[in-house]
């Protein structure tokens, strides 16, 4: 179990507000606050009790509060501490109020099954969600080859040509928690030198048919209003920026995805397969 003191306003405060949780206590703690915040500031003191997770350690807290003129918040999810605190509180006559056991019931009921009663498993998905929110932001400031000094940091590296969906098929994986880095590759202009010091087994060359490839462009110089027939989409140069890109893949000994009528999500899913398999190899 542990303690600690949130936002103490002096020796003027009123009551103390214990949060108690089997976990680490924080989603208890940030709707006391919300609640707080509606009366003046003085009127109350937090302290959180995290990993909760003994009979004697709801005793304690129990006992404590009833010393301090304390009223015991929890988000327990484990019946019988709950089932303890109830009675402590009960016992020495103060408030315990329940922000999970009531809703637990609720939803229990409707869904016709029982809850897990794990404790911190909110606490994994607050954590799932701010890896993907990290991985979205390195992604975007790593795209088309920006701050080439970090490639090191990526966990998948994309290289390819212009228009072999880098860009789209990394932001799909950052958002499956992925931090991605794209690299452009350009004929007749050298890779970044860091690209070298990246592990082959985390860098990803796409290609795609040059027929596919030439309507790809194509389109893309109709949508910025150029005039179609240059070299940008011309037929024989990209054959030639293809095989000249396939030279450098095989002579780097990265792996190499065909994407060539294929959606971002089928590619997602070849790449990540591929890295994971990786992985598993390297133990």
């Amino acid at each position: 179990m542990e303690e600690k003191s949130i936002r103490i306003q002096g020796s003027t405060r009123e009551y103390t507000i214990f949060v108690a949780s089997d976990a680490t206590g924080l989603t208890a703690e940030r709707v006391v606050q919300a609640a707080l915040a509606q009366f003046e500031p003085h009127v109350a003191g937090i302290v959180r009790f995290s990993h909760v997770n003994s009979q004697d350690e709801v005793r304690h807290i129990v006992a404590r509060a009833a010393r301090e003129r304390g009223i015991i918040v929890h988000t327990l999810v484990v019946s019988e501490l709950r089932e303890v605190l109830h009675e402590e509180g009960r016992h020495y006559q103060i408030d315990t109020i329940d922000l999970m056991g009531p809703l637990l019931k609720r939803l229990s009921g409707k869904f016709n099954v029982a809850p897990t009663a794990q404790p911190g498993l909110f606490r994994q998905l607050d954590e799932e969600y701010y890896k993907r929110i990290e991985a979205v932001d390195y992604t975007v400031k790593h795209d088309d080859g920006l701050r080439p000094e970090d490639l090191g940091m990526a966990d998948i590296v994309i290289v390819g040509v212009s228009r072999t969906c880098k860009t789209p098929l990394s932001i799909f994986l950052a958002y499956r928690g992925w931090r991605v880095a794209n690299v452009p590759i350009v004929v007749g202009i050298d890779a970044p030198s860091e690209l070298a010091k990246v592990s082959r087994e985390r860098i990803v060359a796409l290609t795609m048919d040059p027929n596919q490839l030439v309507k790809v462009r194509t389109a893309r110089l109709r949508r910025l209003g150029h005039q179609v027939g240059r070299g940008y989409n011309d037929h024989e140069r990209i054959h030639e920026e293809l095989l000249e890109a396939k030279r450098l893949y095989v002579r780097n000994r990265w792996p190499i995805v065909n994407v060539t009528n294929k959606s971002v999500e089928e590619t997602a899913t070849e790449v990540i397969a591929m890295v994971r398999r990786h992985r598993q190899r390297q133990g």
